[in-house]
């Protein structure tokens, strides 16, 4: 018989590893072709890996919640005459030259570094690489507090650590010995660590169990309020117009083009071309230099059917029309509502919108998607008085009235930025043509 290596696939733009969260085979069992193998989470979608052969399971190579690099090997199927003939002690697998092809740069590096024996808790290679990259043994890593599941350390706290190691020169610094008299004290990264307030658990109170993705988002947005000093500035927006030419041409945009059109695609519209007009509000901060993106990808914000939030990405949003946007937004809120998303679903966004308005909401102040700089909230649209300008005065009137927050990252986004954009934004929204065509 001849033996198949199954590895862990390239899993999207980025990924360069993935925790194994159930088997549903066993050794010993027998699997048919594209029959689910094994259960895989990242830190932002949940997958199947099917076989891609028909056999009998002669090994696993890794438990459930091990966490396995891209491109390693998984498992072993001995497939029986599916394949041409090889030797039974030389399993048949992929060629690694265009395996490696296929992963990101970092990941042809460090793909076959296993954790170091010395270790107490698992290092993802990317972690291992900057590590050797920057000198730090596993002992330094050790010290270092994590943010990640079961206090691993991710990539995010690594980096953090090295601008406190590289504020204070190379290596540590041995307060005794500072013989600068106006320094400030160095703090240790376990002693930056917040403090846990000490919570009492009175008869009848249910504990409930976070289930991983809910870990995920709360160690996402912990992690991002630490990283960025959130500003939130707002505005009041009128889109009677917009609402007007809306429910005027939402029946035959339906009967046409098959697609519901909500405002959503419309905000989208907006901001993307504000983001053209703006562009460093299309950002990322990597230490002291500010990444401004080419592309325009921007992610809205989701609810999955277990209550927990995902954020599936328009690609490209300034290059596509409004049916396009709206052909892509239906497309990901119902991939969302049916746990249809793949990893390329939600990589690569370069600015969020939340819609706060969904459950009544006025406003509100969202908590910036790392690595991004900003994040839109958009609140319900509702029926108010409100004075206006007219050739004969000013005149009350009912106007559909809503308001937008944007909270951005005051390390590179000013108030000036950041009203000017938001103040685009609802400049665009608020003159919509009315008679726009379909």
């Amino acid at each position: 018989m001849s033996a198949f290596e199954l590895v862990m696939p390239k899993l999207g733009e980025s990924i360069i590893e993935a925790t194994i969260t159930r088997w549903v085979k066993k050794e010993g069992d027998t699997v048919s072709e594209d029959e689910p193998m094994v259960e895989i989470a990242t830190d932002k979608v949940d997958s199947e890996i099917p076989s891609p052969v028909a056999g009998v399971i002669k090994q696993i190579l890794f438990k459930e919640n091990d966490v396995v690099a891209v491109g390693k090997v998984i498992a072993v199927i001995l497939m029986g005459d599916v394949v041409p003939e090889t030797s039974a002690d030389e399993p048949l697998r992929a060629d690694p030259v265009a395996i490696a092809a296929e992963l990101p740069d970092a990941a042809i590096k460090i793909i076959d570094e296993e954790p170091s024996p010395a270790a107490s808790r698992f290092y993802s290679p990317l972690v291992k690489s900057i590590a050797r990259q920057e000198k730090i043994s596993i002992a330094e890593l050790e010290t270092i507090p994590g943010t990640g599941k079961d206090a691993r350390l991710t990539k995010d706290d690594l980096l953090a650590y090295l601008k406190t190691r590289y504020a204070v020169g190379a290596g540590r610094v041995d307060l005794t010995s500072a013989s600068t008299p106006n320094s400030a004290p160095v703090i240790s990264p376990a002693e930056a660590k917040l403090p846990q307030a000490t919570v009492a658990i009175a008869a009848g109170d249910e504990i409930i169990e976070m289930d991983r993705m809910r870990r995920l988002i709360a160690d996402h947005m912990v992690g991002s309020v630490r990283t960025s000093p959130h500003v939130t500035s707002f505005i009041e927006v009128d889109v009677t117009n917009l609402v007007r030419w809306r429910e005027k041409v939402k029946d035959l945009f339906l009967s046409r083009e098959g697609e519901k059109l909500t405002l959503t695609p419309i905000f989208i519209e907006a901001v993307a071309q504000a983001l053209k007009e703006f562009p460093n509000v299309n950002a990322s901060v990597d230490g002291y230099k500010i990444i401004r993106r080419k592309n325009i990808n921007i992610g809205m914000a989701a609810a999955l059917p277990n209550g927990n939030l995902i954020v599936p990405v328009i690609k490209n949003a300034d290059q596509k029309n409004l049916l396009g946007v709206t052909k892509e937004v239906n497309r990901l809120a119902d991939s969302a509502r049916n746990n249809k998303l793949d990893h390329d679903d939600i990589a690569g966004g370069t600015f969020t919108i939340t819609n706060l308005g969904t459950f009544g909401s006025l406003t509100g102040t969202p908590i910036i998607n790392q690595p991004q700089v900003a994040i839109l909230g958009i609140g319900v649209v509702k029926k108010k008085p409100v004075v206006i300008e007219t050739a004969e005065g000013d005149m009350i009137a009912v106007r559909h009235m809503m308001i937008l927050s944007l909270s951005y990252d005051h390390r590179v986004v000013d108030g000036a930025l950041g009203g000017m954009f938001i103040r685009r934004v609802a400049e665009i929204l608020e003159k919509f043509d009315l008679n726009r065509s379909v």
